[in-house]
């Protein structure tokens, strides 16, 4: 899995002080989408052992707490993404206690396949829904566009 941006603090990407990674590879390409660079699986820094560990260790920083974990992209969700985001995410529940996953997905929690519901059944939040131009609204939380929902699993 390759990543185009990591944010150790991000206070913008769900709530409280968090960290944020991006993910590339994204099938969707919806129209608008204010991430293409993301679009492409070759795109942006190979996810090393490395960088989960540093992930990892920024979670469980003492000295900036920080509330969980955000996967965006991209798409998290993506097939060439499923494995090495479904170990992260194990990790995290596993080594970062009490520290909570959101995870945004052009893919409908309705249509996800056996191996992406093996990741979201180990997240709290899922915003599912590709993001439709024609129905955006920045005044919405934690989504860009109106179709998309917030789904609260844990």
């Amino acid at each position: 899995m390759n990543y185009s941006q990591y944010y150790p603090i991000d206070v913008v990407n769900g709530p409280g002080t968090r960290a944020t990674l991006f993910v590339s590879g994204c099938s969707h390409q919806c129209k608008g989408c204010y991430n293409q660079a993301t679009w492409s699986p070759n795109s942006g820094h190979p996810f090393t052992d490395l960088m989960e560990d540093q992930l990892i260790n920024d979670l469980n920083d003492t000295r900036i707490k920080k509330r969980g974990l955000s996967l965006s992209g991209g798409d998290p969700l993506h097939p060439e993404n499923l494995d090495a985001v479904l170990h992260l995410v194990e990790r995290v529940k596993a080594e970062c206690d009490g520290k909570d996953i959101w995870l945004w997905s052009g893919y409908l929690l309705s249509e996800l396949n056996d191996k992406q519901r093996q990741v979201v059944d180990l997240v709290d939040v899922l915003i599912d829904g590709k993001y439709e131009q024609d129905q955006a609204d920045p005044s919405l939380e934690w989504r860009g566009s109106a179709n998309q929902i917030v789904h609260y699993l844990k």
